[in-house]
């Protein structure tokens, strides 16, 4: 498989969609569009459903990206860390990040400490919800910004970085959007979109209730990545949860975002290794507490 089909598989199979993914890849919507067919023509299968309102992965596709990625990202950090030594560079941090608050905050970080500590190479990389501790346990990070709670004995967290409001995600003529109030216990009306068992049961649980106080049981179904949880919530077939800034980034004219108090709100903060971080990955958790932004007065600290 060549990188570049590997690359335009994994990259529409994040987006779901054709003209995104070129725009990521630099590259023509039809050169896409064919990589990805004679992909499936070698593989025998189909790897997407494609409709003119929506792209979706085949469960040959989603096989396929869930074997691919792990494999990828390790091409692409022993690239990176190769580079590095040819440059002679003194030091390497590859730095995750969860949605895009953390990455603003990550970005900035990173160019303040690169300004600090000229040798140093600073490498930035999404971090899945599909599998949200992996990459700091195989070594593809060394650190993340991610949501709480992370309650593992090999892993440390520091102190709550961001603090966002919750809201929920409905399609856009679910009856909740009619409702003044929508409560915990509306929620076993409809079906919550999740994520893979990746994810620790206990943070499932934070995020995404099983039932509701009174022990109505809430149903579920999971979805492979955030854009896909998207096009589920649009296609109308359940509601998922957001902090409310990353409306800004994710709006969408099938999806409305309603506020919903009932859970706590979403924290992030950095996540290492319980005994391993280097001089430089300590400097870069000084230099994101300098950036960090002031948290709500009723925002706790963890």
């Amino acid at each position: 498989m060549e990188r570049h089909e590997m690359e335009a598989f994994l990259t529409l199979a994040e987006e779901l969609h054709f003209r995104r993914t070129s725009e990521r890849l630099g590259l023509a919507q039809g050169r896409v569009s064919q990589t990805i067919q004679k992909l499936e023509r070698r593989i025998g299968a189909r790897l997407f459903e494609r409709t003119s309102r929506k792209v979706a992965l085949t469960p040959v596709g989603v096989k396929l990206r869930d074997d691919l990625l792990p494999a990828y990202q390790q091409v692409q950090r022993a690239l990176a860390d190769a580079t590095a030594a040819a440059r002679g560079t003194r030091d390497v941090l590859r730095v995750g990040y969860s949605s895009p608050m953390a990455a603003e905050l990550v970005l900035k970080t990173a160019d303040k400490l690169a300004a600090r500590c000229p040798g140093a190479e600073i490498h930035i990389q999404e971090i899945q919800l599909s599998d949200p501790l992996g990459p700091i346990r195989s070594g593809q990070v060394h650190l993340q910004i991610t949501e709480l709670p992370v309650d593992e004995p090999d892993l440390a967290h520091g102190p709550v970085l961001i603090a966002e409001d919750r809201k929920l995600l409905v399609h856009h003529q679910h009856p909740f959007t009619r409702s003044a109030a929508v409560t915990l216990e509306d929620l076993a009306t409809t079906t919550i979109i999740t994520f893979k068992a990746a994810i620790p049961p206990y943070w499932q649980e934070y995020h995404c209730p099983n039932q509701t106080p009174a022990g109505r049981p809430i149903p579920h179904l999971v979805a492979g990545y955030w854009q896909e949880a998207l096009a589920m919530v649009g296609a109308g077939r359940g509601i998922t949860f957001a902090s409310a800034q990353a409306e800004q980034y994710y709006a969408r004219p099938d999806t409305a975002w309603l506020p919903f108090p009932h859970l706590p709100r979403f924290e992030y903060a950095a996540v290492w290794p319980r005994t391993s971080i280097s001089p430089l990955a300590r400097a870069f958790l000084q230099t994101i507490h300098e950036n960090a932004p002031r948290l709500p007065a009723n925002s706790s600290s963890q």
